[in-house]
């Protein structure tokens, strides 16, 4: 593997890492809202992680799964595929 590839590759593990922490970030102020508007953090959580969730949002919708899930069941796929890809892409730099 090239060193370009390799920083490339190391730079989406990185960028990977922060968006799941801001979406566990996200997670643990959501239980904390109190039913108060939104603080500046949150928002710019919601913000920076909310495009990722969107397209699996607008999928479960389409196709009626999970209707009445107490649980938000598109934020933890996101997560799940998040942590794949980061899984993925480590075990592509060991080999």
């Amino acid at each position: 593997m090239t060193n370009g590839i390799y920083v490339l590759v190391q730079f989406v593990i990185l960028f990977i890492d922060v968006l799941m922490f801001a979406m566990l970030f996200r997670a643990i102020l959501s239980w904390f809202s109190g039913g108060q508007g939104m603080s500046p953090i949150v928002y710019f959580l919601y913000i920076v992680t909310e495009p990722l969730i969107l397209p699996i949002r607008v999928l479960f919708a389409r196709l009626r799964w999970f209707e009445g899930v107490p649980l938000d069941i598109p934020f933890l796929v996101t997560s799940l595929l998040l942590g794949l890809g980061n899984l993925l892409l480590s075990n592509m730099l060991a080999v």
